[in-house]
């Protein structure tokens, strides 16, 4: 009966400190990425009928923390710089908006090993700010260059030669990929833009145009 107690004892201790020594190798991580984006602008023109619109190529870099939660789940904010845009053609002029923001993804991701690596999927919102862009506008008669200025209302004495839109941009990402055990990782992303970044605009009052960034993307990545 002693023996079976003893033996009881240790397999409980030396179970508690593999435990342990697993858990204690699940910390926060680090990595750094990039990659292509194929980004569009979608939403209703100024009469309210749906924008005629196609995606443009665009890339995306930056850095992220790995958090651990509870086993298998983690906490992932991030860092990008992300080019946007799209082009929308109103009659015979094209419009090509070229956008630069910095985001801040904040994704729960669940991973699960296969193989050698880990199979992960991702979810959560992002909060994205504009800081430069660039419209270019195509007709018959030639071409035009305007610089895209970020604000939320624009006032009926604003310059026609300019392009606005609001600043603030906030949507859901969702991601699946692959991670290797070296800490090399590649994913596909999807973003879903949730609010308009069309701003009032007073020079051209009464319309009802709507425009919502969203797009996808493929990422490859070291994580350390």
């Amino acid at each position: 009966m002693k023996k079976l107690i003893l033996l009881l004892c240790i397999n409980m201790f030396t179970g508690d400190l593999i435990l342990a020594q697993n858990e204690g190798k699940v910390k926060t991580s680090f990595a750094v990425l990039g990659g292509a984006n194929y980004q569009n602008l979608t939403g209703k023109d100024f009469n309210g009928d749906k924008l005629s619109s196609t995606g443009i190529i665009g890339f995306h870099a930056g850095v992220n923390a790995q958090i651990p939660i509870v086993p298998q789940f983690y906490f992932q904010p991030g860092l990008l710089f992300s080019t946007k845009g799209s082009k929308i053609t109103d009659g015979d002029v094209t419009g090509k908006y070229n956008l630069s923001y910095i985001e801040l993804p904040l994704n729960l991701v669940y991973k699960s090993q296969l193989g050698n690596g880990f199979v992960m999927i991702g979810f959560g919102p992002y909060v994205g700010y504009g800081i430069k862009g660039k419209a270019t506008y195509e007709s018959s008669l030639g071409s035009i260059e305007s610089d895209v200025e970020f604000k939320n209302e624009v006032e009926a004495n604003d310059p026609l030669t300019t392009t606005y839109f609001k600043a603030l941009d906030i949507g859901g990402n969702l991601f699946a990929g692959y991670e290797m055990a070296g800490g090399m990782f590649i994913q596909l992303n999807t973003q879903f833009g949730m609010v308009n970044i069309h701003p009032e605009d007073n020079r051209f009052p009464g319309g009802e145009t709507t425009i919502k960034n969203t797009g996808f993307g493929l990422s490859l990545g070291y994580r350390f």
